[in-house]
Order: C-alpha cells, then sequence, then structure tokens
C-alpha cells in the first residue's frame, strides 16, 4: 500500500500534529527516509513521543518499521516511476527505428503530385493525429482535407479519382466499415497511404503505401485500455520534414 493510501486509511485517528508530520514526510519523502526520529522531531517542532504515537496510529511498533515501510515505498514508487518512461520510450526509440526504415521519397512525391488529398483517422484520437497532419502541410501549402466520420467517407469516396491520395489513420488497421471503401479506392485507382500499429493488418495489406508506430497499451482495469499516441505525433513531424526535404532536393 502506497504511504498516502496508509494515511487515508487511518485519516481520522489523526489530529492536527500527526496531519502537520505526515503532511512534511508526504512532501519531504527521499529526505524523511534516511534521518532519525530526533531529527524529524526537530524538523517538525514536536516531541519524539509525539512522532511515536502517530506511527503507531497507522499500525507501526515504532518509527524504524516506520522508516523501513518509508524506503520500501519510496523504492517501489522509483520502480514504478522508472518502468513507466521505459516503455514510453521504448515506443519513441521503436517507432523512430520503424521510421529510419521507411521510404519517405515516394510518399512526399505522392503528395507532391497530388491534385487533392484526404485524411480520415478511424476514432476520435486518429481523428486528432489527422488535424496535426493538415496544421503541419498548411506551412507548404499542402491542404489536407479531414474526412469526419464514415458517413463522410461514403460520400467523399465516390468523387475520388486516381489524381487524389487519401491516408487512413487507424490504430489496429482492422476497423470494420473501412476495409470495403479501401478496396474501392483502390479500384478506383485511389492512391492510399495507411497510418497503424507496427504489424499485419488488413488496412496495410490493402494500402500501396504503409506508415507505421509502435504503440503500448496501459491497461487501468479489466474493461479500460488506453493507448500511447505520442508515437503517431512523432510520424507526422517526421513525414513533414521529410517533405520538405524532398521539396528542396527538387529545386
Amino acid at each position: 500500500m502506497r504511504l498516502e493510501q496508509l494515511v487515508n486509511s487511518h485519516f481520522l485517528k489523526l489530529n492536527e500534529n500527526d496531519k502537520y508530520i505526515l503532511g512534511y514526510i508526504l512532501n519531504n519523502k527521499e529526505k524523511c527516509s534516511t534521518i532519525n526520529i530526533n531529527e524529524l522531531a526537530k524538523l517538525c517542532n514536536v516531541s519524539r513521543t509525539t512522532i511515536l504515537r502517530m506511527v503507531k496510529k497507522l499500525g507501526f511498533e515504532g518509527y524504524s518499521e516506520f522508516k523501513v515501510y518509508m524506503k520500501w515505498n519510496l523504492e517501489k514508487e522509483k520502480r514504478y516511476n522508472n518502468a513507466a518512461l521505459d516503455e514510453y520510450f521504448e515506443d519513441v526509440n521503436k517507432t523512430i527505428k520503424i521510421l529510419k526504415e521507411t521510404d519517405f521519397y515516394s510518399i512526399s512525391r505522392l503528395i507532391d503530385d497530388s491534385e487533392r488529398i484526404f485524411v480520415y483517422g478511424t476514432g476520435v484520437a486518429q481523428n486528432i493525429v489527422a488535424q496535426e497532419l493538415k496544421r503541419l502541410f498548411l506551412a507548404v501549402n499542402k491542404y489536407f482535407h479531414i474526412i469526419e466520420g464514415n458517413t463522410e467517407l461514403k460520400l467523399v469516396l465516390q468523387g475520388l479519382n486516381s489524381k487524389d491520395l487519401v491516408f487512413i489513420i487507424s490504430l489496429s488497421g482492422n476497423t470494420k466499415g473501412i476495409i470495403d471503401c479501401i478496396k474501392e479506392m483502390i479500384i478506383k485507382n485511389v492512391s492510399v497511404v495507411s497510418i497503424t500499429r507496427y504489424g499485419r493488418n488488413k488496412l496495410s495489406e490493402l494500402a500501396q503505401y504503409n506508415l507505421y508506430v509502435h504503440i503500448s497499451s496501459i491497461n487501468l482495469n479489466e474493461y479500460r485500455v488506453v493507448e500511447n499516441f505520442s508515437p503517431y505525433f512523432i510520424l507526422n513531424d517526421i513525414l513533414f520534414r521529410e517533405y520538405v526535404k524532398y521539396k528542396e532536393s527538387c529545386k
């Protein structure tokens, strides 16, 4: 149990002095895990006996046991925080590794040659990624039309032709309802670039060009999973930079 949770579970037993001492400890965990009871008493301007009574209210035999618990709790927090950072940087590093092996020249040429460019995100987060892609390319006078929702996708599909380019941003690449639309685009010779999580999926198998990111999931509970979408924005930035380099090489 985290120290904060332990304090909350015994909150009704605590008096104002106890709360003040614990407030100091919670705000100075690193320091308090190394000092003795007399030093803590001096820092909090209370007696040694006051601290002993406080730790016993939390269920400890004495200050030494409480101090061991503080050290264990602090180490556990550090391990947890480092694990979260390691997982985040793994997503970033693996995404960069994937992108280093990507043929951005062909996609940049496609962006440059297409008369119209459309972007469709299969969900709320994907649509935010699409909006950011549009914002970046406005700086170089390339307008990306955002397709809002599946109904609009079907309407836009009717007017697409071989001079158009469509970016499809999906997490799994297996979203129901868009595969038939992609097949129709392919039949009409519309260029399609898929942006998905790394791995085989139906969308990347159909699209002529594929862009991948590495994404991990955070399981909050049995029913809720959150995905790390940061790699999508890294991809956006690199795609934009590669396009700028392409344009410079064409001068």
